[in-house]
């Protein structure tokens, strides 16, 4: 009888510590909740008591701020924004700058776009697809190369050229490509009619015995036996010059300007041909000329949010219509934008084109915090004072708008971490987080005095936008149609009790909302296909999700029609056959001379096509009938004194590096070789996955060496350092939702809002794969704001359903549409707006940007008025009050709650019923004082 009655007594305890705890969780919510919502009316009260100085020192601010913004600083490096900070290539080519300088080395190393130091380049194709290297087209590529080596740059006493700031080979003559001798020797065979002269393709053998790599300056070549060429569509061009100081790379930086137009002059006088010239400064101002092509298309955007936002702020009664808050609220987006582009300029930050999405992440933000602004001035009375109305509004909407403003802060302020690794993320998140700061400051200075502003128009019965006082209806009654028109009003003594709290009704949108949308959006007969709906959503959502790409193509980031584009295009065209030139870096002495090692050397590269000194000189001994085992001094020696003596090896001396120890005897201590890979059209993806393979060969091979390529610099793990500011603002934003449960009346609407943010982000993700869109620097920022911009637009329609007591679902979701629909839809229409110019920007950015944004907003209006309202209408919480009978299994509960009765409650109500704690609110919607009654129980006890 013991074990039983002290079970019973430990969940008689247990029972009374949950009921317990679950009471003081609920008063701490509803005593925190009352608190901020009167510090927020303060507040207003406040604000509505100064507001010529709320409204003048945003304004004062940002003049003086954004005025250093005119003399802003262009960030030039685009290796600086997009590669990795902290990656294992920067370390790698670090470590093969040591040994062999990059900048000597890049006519050797070459890559597509991501070529270090100065240089020019063009690739020359014919429209007809006609051969390359007939003696015409030979004759023409030699013309335009005698052309380019002419080009001169003019400096104060000297005219540079080529010859002047090339990079030297060891005999002291410019470097250039190979391909030029091969067409002089072709030439050479046409003028003397010989017809054995043959072009092996990659590798061929020049007339001074060299083998040379000609994979990337042929291109669409067709074969015919022993990989003898017999046509090529396209050949490419390199020129490589020095940039040692700064005098000479300006020097270098108008040699390539001057060689595109060079280029451009020589196409006009050659029609038959078309030339896409390229140059070390192509990427980078085609990456920023986006900002320019982008100038004219924003100030539409702007003027089409401008109009929309005035129209949406209006109505036919010409007293309580608010056309120039729609304009002020715009008016408060700017200014924070203009303040915080200051703040960066005056704290050494620069420009770059990544930028642009800034406006629109503060629009999206900033234009709902004020619609839904206006729209709890809207549910004030008019009888009231304009400051008590303005503490009103700032109580029912500053509360939901400062979490979200705290959301947004959080999730770009991990995105501006030091654990981003992507530059360019990292100073988007910072600047988003100053803009959004600075935004919240003024949507509660700035705009909340224009409120008040407006207000004393309102209660004076003046014009909303001549601000001329309204005549009587009697008087209007003698003037003409079109001035009656202009100026219907409703006065307040002339509308009844019942009519004075639908003033606004009239508003289109909310009739629209009210009259039709809500009860449509409810029938029975609708949910289902909005269900059906939501399944077709998901399905696509998922197909889409599991295609996703994550990219790191410099083109994704360059405006259309230009240089980097038009050449990227016909690289990929014609020279898409092979991967870049790889380097091979032996690092440290190892037995060259033993034949295992040069087994296991050959095995690392085999599949291969290689341009190694070691393969060379293995076969050189044995055309020599000598082994390739000799002794180590045997082996260096026949190396330096007999292999790199020769003419035809010569130029392999620049990859090794020898060293003689205190016994004279000499080592090789380092060593290079480059190897080509076959690819075929995903050469990116291909190139990617050959990296990571190497390198996992480097750890577990005997022989120890890296690989290099100036384009890994910018693939290296760029998909896992892409995604970590996205994880990490997830992270964040569960992690602030879960601690917010505090602050907001019901821990469930925390709970709902994250669903919701989870199925808006997976929307996203999959349609913008199926939109052709891939996961890149831009995608990634446009999701974390996606995040927030769900947050910002569902929150306050779940926390009013979830908090609504005393009627069914459907009437409390066709509450929260009525209450917060108006603001989400206006400022949805609004953002549309502003983005549809931003779609015809010739830009990827923009395009990338236009898309992950749009269907972040059409994804998450989707689900506020459509989703939601259907999906809540049958899922928790339930609204209607269940009656329990006191059955022998809630005994116990009923006895807890009797128990709790004998508790000290002084602050319950003069101890009356200790199952109900009255709460009197003032409700700012109705101003009415009503009993919120909490119950400890599901039972009513009476």
């Amino acid at each position: 009888m013991v074990l039983p009655r002290l079970w019973e007594s430990f969940r008689f305890h247990r029972a009374r510590l949950a009921l317990l705890s679950c009471f003081c969780t609920r008063m701490l919510r509803q005593v925190l909740h009352r608190g901020l919502r009167t510090s927020f009316a303060r507040l207003g009260h406040f604000i509505a008591s100064h507001p010529v100085f709320f409204a003048s020192a945003p304004v004062l601010i940002s003049i003086l701020l954004g005025a250093s913004f005119s003399r802003y600083e262009i960030e030039e490096s685009v290796e600086h924004l997009l590669a990795p900070k902290h990656s294992l290539a920067k370390i790698e080519r670090n470590l093969v700058n040591s040994l062999f300088p990059v900048n000597r080395s890049k006519h050797r190393l070459y890559s597509d776009l991501q070529t270090p130091g100065r240089y020019g380049r063009v690739i020359i194709t014919s429209f007809v697809k006609a051969n390359m290297l007939d003696q015409h087209h030979t004759d023409l590529i030699l013309k335009l190369h005698s052309a380019v080596t002419r080009i001169q740059v003019q400096r104060p006493g000297f005219n540079y050229t080529f010859a002047h700031i090339c990079i030297l080979n060891n005999d002291k003559s410019c470097i250039v490509d190979d391909i030029v001798h091969v067409l002089k020797e072709l030439k050479a065979a046409h003028l003397s009619n010989q017809t054995n002269f043959a072009i092996t393709y990659p590798i061929t053998r020049l007339k001074d015995g060299r083998e040379v790599y000609n994979g990337h300056q042929l291109g669409g070549v067709t074969v015919h036996s022993k990989d003898q060429v017999k046509s090529a569509e396209a050949i490419q061009l390199t020129y490589y010059l020095q940039a040692i100081n700064a005098m000479n790379d300006k020097v270098a930086e108008k040699w390539e300007s001057n060689f595109c137009d060079t280029v451009e002059l020589f196409q006009k006088s050659n029609r038959n041909v078309t030339m896409y010239p390229f140059t070390s400064s192509s990427l980078q101002e085609d990456f920023q000329k986006t900002s320019r092509v982008s100038e004219r298309y924003l100030t539409t955007s702007l003027a089409l949010v401008v109009t929309l936002a005035m129209l949406c702020c209006s109505m036919q009664d010409c007293v309580r219509s608010k056309p120039w808050l729609g304009l002020l609220g715009l008016l408060t987006v700017s200014l924070a934008t203009l303040t915080a582009a200051g703040i960066i300029n005056l704290t050494g930050g620069k420009y770059n084109s990544t930028f642009l999405g800034i406006p629109f992440i503060v629009l999206g933000h900033g234009l709902y915090g004020t619609f839904e602004m206006l729209s709890s001035w809207r549910k004030t009375r008019e009888d009231q004072h304009v400051k008590e109305r303005t503490a009103a509004v700032f109580a029912d909407s500053m509360l939901s708008f400062s979490l979200t403003t705290a959301m947004y802060l959080v999730t770009f302020g991990i995105g501006a971490s030091p654990f981003t690794n992507i530059e360019a993320a990292r100073i988007f998140c910072c600047n988003s987080c100053i803009a959004i700061f600075f935004n919240y400051l003024f949507v509660l200075s700035f705009y909340g005095s224009s409120l008040v502003f407006t207000g004393y128009i309102e209660n004076n019965y003046q014009h909303s936008i001549f601000c001329r006082k309204v005549p009587k209806p009697e008087v209007l009654q003698e003037k003409p149609a079109w001035y009656r028109f202009l100026l219907t009003a409703k006065f307040s003594e002339d509308t009844t009790e019942s009519e004075e709290t639908n003033s606004y009704e009239s508003h289109l949108l909310v009739c629209f909302l009210k009259r039709y949308y809500c009860d449509w959006i409810t029938n029975t007969y609708v949910k289902p296909f909005v269900v059906l709906f939501y399944l077709i959503y998901i399905s696509f959502a998922l197909m889409g999700y599991l295609q996703v790409n994550e990219e790191s193509d410099l083109n994704n980031i360059v405006a259309t029609a230009t240089r980097t584009m038009e050449y990227t295009a016909a690289q990929q065209k014609y020279f898409s056959n092979y991967s870049p030139v790889i380097g091979f870096y032996i690092y440290e002495s190892i037995e060259y001379w033993n034949m295992t090692v040069q087994d296991d050397m050959l095995e690392y590269t085999k599949g291969f096509v290689r341009i190694s000194w070691f393969e060379s000189y293995l076969n050189y001994l044995r055309k020599l009938n000598i082994s390739t085992g000799l002794p180590k001094k045997n082996f260096t020696d026949m190396l330096r004194n007999s292999f790199l003596k020769a003419p035809q090896f010569a130029h392999f001396s620049e990859d090794i590096i020898f060293s003689k120890k205190y016994n004279n005897e000499v080592d090789v201590v380092a060593s290079r070789m480059f190897l080509v890979a076959k690819t075929m059209e995903t050469k990116r993806e291909e190139l990617y996955r050959l990296l990571e393979t190497l390198r996992k060969l480097s750890l577990k091979s005997k022989v120890k060496f890296i690989v290099f390529n100036p384009s890994f610099v910018y693939m290296d793990r760029y998909a896992s350092y892409v995604g970590a500011p996205l994880q990490n603002s997830c992270i964040s934003a569960l992690f602030l939702l879960f601690f917010s449960a505090f602050l907001v009346a019901d821990s469930l609407i925390n709970v709902w809002l994250t669903l919701t943010v989870a199925s808006v982000e997976f929307g996203v993700i999959g349609f913008m794969t199926l939109w052709k869109v891939e996961l890149d620097c831009i995608s990634v920022l446009c999701l974390i704001y996606g995040i927030n911009y769900t947050v910002d637009n569902c929150a306050p329609l779940l926390s009013t359903f979830v908090l609504g007591k005393d009627f069914t679902r459907t009437k409390w979701v066709k509450n929260a549409l009525e209450v917060h629909g108006v603001a989400i839809l206006q400022s949805y229409l609004c953002y549309i707006v502003g983005l549809i110019p931003l779609a015809a920007v010739p830009s990827n950015l923009t395009r990338t940007l236009f898309r992950c944004l749009f269907l972040i907003a059409l994804v998450t209006f989707f689900h506020c008025f459509a989703i939601l309202p259907v999906i809540l209408t049958f899922l928790p919480p339930s609204k209607k009050k269940r009656k329990e009978k006191k059955t022998p299994e809630n005994r116990e509960e009923i006895e807890s709650q009797w128990m709790l009765n004998e508790m000290d409650c002084t602050s319950v109500n003069e101890r009356v019923k200790a199952t109900q704690i009255t709460f009197l609110i003032w409700d700012s919607r109705c101003k009415k004082t009503e009993d919120l009654r909490i119950w400890t129980q599901h039972a009513h006890f009476d």
